[in-house]
């Protein structure tokens, strides 16, 4: 298709036309590091058959501080939308403005960030972003990143999170000191954080003897997941004592599942979640949960990205201890 003389070619046509994001069209560029060579051939060929110049002015602009920090988290996470409010707060305080991009349907991380990135935010707050590592590694080499509530090792990238492993130890040794042995895990699917969780369960189990015991079922992170993972332990076999979740919506999902078929929480089975969000202490069989203080997390994060983007932090990763919230949802075993 013609292009009419008058439209300037922008960096959003170089970057469709050779099939990569924005983000990497600017890496390549700018020839920052964070490109293959494949890519920076093709991109560099395009642009010019396209005949695109970079804008030293829009450059020039985007090198002004812009005072603003962009955030991306998943709109249906109730967990994510607590670190939002501790941001905002923490950001009212110290008098420093957010953007926000959800993550939602079509709209993954990485073109939410790219939104951020248009809005020349200075640097990047990631709420459990489901990125992989090549990815986030571009999007380091653009704008500084925290990653919050997602364990990771990449370069150029800061992590404030929970020691979600360690978490799930503590809830496992809170139902063994209940006198539990039959605990299953139902896990978070391919969710951040689902790994350690799962492994924190099984070292756990290990360490009290119980290896023998320990079943791992799917989840996912939803409460309809609970349910079905209810379903399935039932038609399962022997009904343990004990279940640890993922996170607090499956558990819900998971009490429910258990109410459905009669059987009672915590008398007949106890159940632990993780996350302490708001509705835990007021569902209807108020929730043992691991706690993660996003009020503290976002602190952090924002802390960390206010520094990165004035260059006064070098990428660090903030592990904080998790604490155990003891609710109706945990008893005794059955004698």
């Amino acid at each position: 298709m013609a292009r009419g003389r008058s439209k300037r070619v922008t960096l959003l046509d170089v970057a469709k036309e050779a099939n990569c994001s924005v983000s990497l069209a600017s890496i390549v560029m700018r020839d920052a590091t964070g490109a293959s060579e494949e890519t920076r051939r093709r991109v560099k060929a395009v642009a010019a058959r396209l005949g695109y110049r970079p804008d030293q002015r829009a450059r020039a602009l985007r090198a002004a501080r812009s005072g603003l920090i962009g955030v991306t988290f998943g709109v249906h996470q109730p967990f994510h939308a607590e670190i939002v409010d501790g941001l905002y707060a923490a950001a009212e305080a110290g008098g420093h403005e957010l953007v926000l991009s959800a993550v939602v349907g079509a709209v993954d991380d990485r073109r939410a960030a790219e939104t951020l990135l248009r809005d020349r935010c200075e640097a990047l707050i990631m709420i459990a972003p489901s990125l992989g590592m090549g990815r986030l590694r571009v999007l380091a080499d653009e704008v500084p990143i925290v990653a919050v509530a997602r364990p990771l090792s990449c370069p150029g990238v800061d992590v404030v999170r929970i020691d979600d492993q360690g978490g799930i130890v503590m809830a496992v040794d809170h139902l063994v000191g209940l006198g539990h042995r039959r605990i299953v895990h139902v896990d978070g699917g391919t969710a951040p954080s689902s790994t350690e969780r799962r492994n924190g369960y099984l070292e756990a189990m290990e360490k009290h003897g119980l290896e023998q015991e320990a079943v791992v079922v799917p989840g996912g992170l939803e409460q309809s997941h609970g349910v079905r993972a209810a379903e399935a332990i039932l038609a399962g076999g022997p009904l343990p004592t004990a279940i640890t979740a993922f996170n607090d919506r499956l558990a819900f999902g998971i009490i429910q599942g258990l109410f459905m078929a009669g059987i009672n929480v915590p008398e007949r089975v106890s159940v632990v979640g993780f996350d302490n969000a708001r509705r835990s202490d007021t569902s209807l069989v108020p929730l043992t949960t691991i706690d993660q203080n996003p009020s503290l997390m976002a602190q952090l994060a924002l802390e960390r990205a206010i520094g990165r983007a004035a260059d006064r932090y070098l990428p660090t990763q903030q592990v904080l201890v998790p604490r155990l919230v003891e609710r109706a949802s945990t008893g005794p075993i059955a004698s």
